[in-house]
């Protein structure tokens, strides 16, 4: 019998690519989501629907912060390993009145997930963290080590979350160990819409404007999913206990870097403004990977050009496919 694995948050970007990577090394999977509204929860099912009737794979329509406790709980029993993909993305409309959906997604969830765990005798939770928790780090590359100093509510819940993990797993007897993943930026196939990659490509492909919030130097650590999701897996067996990790691409680029290689990708002249920088945006990001290598014997693999490329591919065969031959 295959090792199963619970994946919440399975139908988003990174939950859909880690649930056939899972499965294609041989372990069953029940995926958990909630079909939330922050993007088309269409687009969501879409991600999922060539694994729908796979052997091996279930998907639970469900949201974590609501669900019966004890359903939960028979979800997770005897499960090899929990992965926490689920929560409320985006740095920009976490301010203000949308705060309370962040607590809920990315807080409160966490909380009954962690609760869950406990009671059902899960030994390894994986949780998708963010770079978002650095702020504006004092230096680049940021190791594990430094100040956490988040500059958006967003931040604040995911480094929330990271303290929810860790305070549960060194409760005295304990079983429970946890493993969380500092994402830095995510690109690649499935990206979720609102993100600048799949933002940029779109407009570029369609000849429209891409609007750039701030000046373009702003320097940022992208992450192809492949890599992500690589880490991700090797975290669940890994002997890393009660650890953060970054796991960052390794090559800061900066924005205006990103878009000429969009051009090339795409074969397209970009038209491209530029508008004042938004509330809780780092200038820069850069991950530190020696951890990620130490602990989890994981270095990215994907270049910034070949990802995009696969990507803009991607785009064009789903939103455009009149336009996809144009793309090498």
């Amino acid at each position: 019998m295959s090792e199963r694995v619970v994946v919440t948050g399975a139908a988003g970007f990174i939950g859909a690519h880690l649930v056939r990577a899972l499965l294609e090394a041989g372990y069953d999977v029940v995926g958990i989501d909630a079909f939330t509204p922050y993007y088309a929860p269409e687009a969501k099912r879409a991600n999922l629907a060539e694994l729908l009737g796979r052997p091996g794979f279930r998907l639970v329509d469900a949201d974590l912060s609501t669900m019966a406790a004890k359903r939960l709980e028979r979800l997770l029993a005897g499960a090899a390993a929990v992965v926490h993909e689920a929560g409320q993305p985006g740095v920009h409309l976490s301010w203000g009145r949308a705060f309370p959906t962040y607590l809920r997604h990315n807080v409160l969830a966490t909380q009954r997930l962690l609760e869950a765990c406990t009671r059902a005798g899960v030994s390894r939770l994986v949780a998708a963290s963010s770079s978002s928790v650095y702020g504006d780090a004092p230096t680049y590359p940021t190791t594990e080590a430094a100040a956490a100093n988040p500059v958006s509510p967003y931040g604040v819940t995911k480094l929330a979350a990271e303290q929810l993990c860790l305070a549960y797993a060194r409760q005295p007897g304990a079983a429970l160990s946890v493993v969380m993943l500092r994402y830095f930026t995510v690109y690649g196939p499935g990206q979720r819409p609102d993100m600048a990659f799949h933002r940029f490509i779109l407009a570029a492909l369609a000849g429209r404007p891409i609007t750039v919030y701030g000046d373009g130097e702003q320097r940022r650590d992208v992450t192809h999913v492949s890599d992500a999701v690589s880490a991700t897996i090797k975290a669940i067996t890994a002997p890393a206990v009660d650890a953060v990790v970054n796991v960052g691409g390794g090559h800061p680029v900066t924005v205006n870097r990103a878009l000429e290689l969009i051009a090339q990708v795409t074969g397209r002249r970009l038209d491209v403004t530029y508008a004042p920088a938004r509330a809780g945006d780092a200038r820069h990001t850069g991950a530190d990977g020696t951890r990620a290598e130490a602990l989890l014997d994981w270095r990215p693999e994907v270049d910034l050009a070949t990802g995009l490329a696969g990507q803009a591919a991607w785009i064009a065969g789903r939103v455009r496919p009149a336009i996809a031959a144009d793309i090498d």
